[in-house]
């Protein structure tokens, strides 16, 4: 993996906003993503999950999904640690 940044080349990135203005996705076009995907190849092979931690995941998902409303927004929570 490059660490100096000779080797980064510059892409073009479109962020998506939702109404309020806030970034929800990022689009990257298909033929940068061929180049970082070939570039960083060995990490697609290094990402292995446990199934008890998939499990948890899964679990929190569908508590999650059974009331959206208990979720904290990630920039308020930042702010209220930050304090």
């Amino acid at each position: 993996m490059p660490t100096n940044t000779e080797n980064i080349v510059p892409m073009n990135i479109q962020y998506i906003t939702d109404d309020s203005g806030k970034s929800t996705r990022v689009f990257i076009p298909i033929s940068e993503w061929n180049v970082l995907k070939a570039r960083f190849k060995d990490l697609e092979n290094d990402i292995s999950i446990p199934d008890a931690h998939k499990q948890i995941l899964d679990s929190r998902i569908t508590f999650y999904q059974s009331d959206p409303s208990i979720a904290l927004d990630f920039d308020e929570v930042i702010i209220t640690l930050d304090t």
